[in-house]
């Protein structure tokens, strides 16, 4: 099993590292990302758990529950450990229906990032992801006014570190032109890797790669390739997909989501988990094109 002295850590900025094993809170909430937990107790020993295997990023978003989320993390973790980076997103709404509504405003993202302090119980928020998109795609639009909103937040001291999410190459080179941005969280896994030239670009800039449904996310990820060198290295395609994850890139930094302490364990253990060449290789031509670990 993964322990915190084997985790392998990615440092992005003074004073910022992180485990590039982390943990997606998504899950957490009910059914939807919206409501309560089925078992609040679990959702807080996973939380903990998580932390015990050494874990230093959590992933979260005021807009999971909504707000569920963040009140769990703040009733397992508070006050947090020296070294835990809560890393969350802005730029959505949730309706009463459980409708995900963008929500882009500069006034409302000030006010999302407040929302966040409260729930979260600090002072600061460690990583801000501004929320371009859902995962059905990206564009090319001006981030400009939405990015210096938060920017100005970071130069005030609510937030350390600036990322984006769902976002393009050119959202990327707009924002990095008005403030550092240290993470990309886009749609990224072993089948769908339109993204590919992305990671690389991240990896050459030190910037952290964060794949969301980096398992395949509502539907999960089902190749005969990924079962087969499975069952050859006799562990779970979930755990190869994960292994080929952070092999792809140096600065690829995973956050699989999960509401159960097993799965949370068997996800960290994929951490240490050494693909061979060849199967490496096979693994590669899942999403269409051989692309091999960096």
């Amino acid at each position: 099993m993964s322990s915190a002295a084997s985790l392998p850590v990615l440092p992005l900025a003074p004073g910022l590292a992180i485990t590039r094993m982390g943990y997606g809170a998504m899950q957490l909430a009910g059914p939807g990302v919206f409501g309560p937990p089925r078992d609040r107790a679990e959702a807080i020993a996973v939380l903990r758990e998580a932390v015990s295997l050494g874990v230093t990023h959590i992933d979260t978003a005021d807009f999971y529950g909504p707000v569920i989320t963040n009140e769990l993390i703040r009733a397992a973790l508070h006050p947090y450990p020296a070294g835990l980076c809560i890393a969350t997103k802005v730029g959505a709404r949730r309706g009463a229906d459980g409708s995900w509504n963008s929500s882009l405003d500069p006034d409302d993202l000030r006010a999302q990032v407040r929302d966040n302090l409260e729930h979260l119980g600090t002072d600061v928020l460690d990583v801000v992801y501004l929320r371009l998109s859902a995962h059905e795609g990206v564009s090319d639009q001006s981030l400009a006014r939405e990015f210096t909103a938060l920017a100005e937040l970071r130069d005030a001291g609510l937030i350390r570190h600036l990322g984006l999410s769902g976002a393009s190459a050119a959202q990327l080179d707009e924002a990095q032109a008005i403030a550092p941005v240290v993470a990309i969280q886009n749609l990224y896994n072993i089948a769908v890797r339109h993204d590919d030239p992305l990671v690389d670009r991240a990896a050459r800039d030190g910037i952290a790669y964060v794949p969301f449904f980096p398992l395949g996310g509502f539907s999960p990820l089902q190749s005969a390739t990924l079962a087969d060198v499975a069952a050859r290295l006799g562990t779970s395609p979930q755990q190869v997909a994960l292994a080929w994850l952070l092999q792809r890139s140096p600065t690829m930094a995973l956050i699989p989501g999960t509401s159960g302490r097993a799965h949370l364990r068997e996800n960290v253990a994929a951490a240490g988990l050494d693909l061979p060449a060849d199967a490496s290789r096979e693994l590669g031509t899942i999403g269409g094109a051989a692309v091999q670990p960096a």
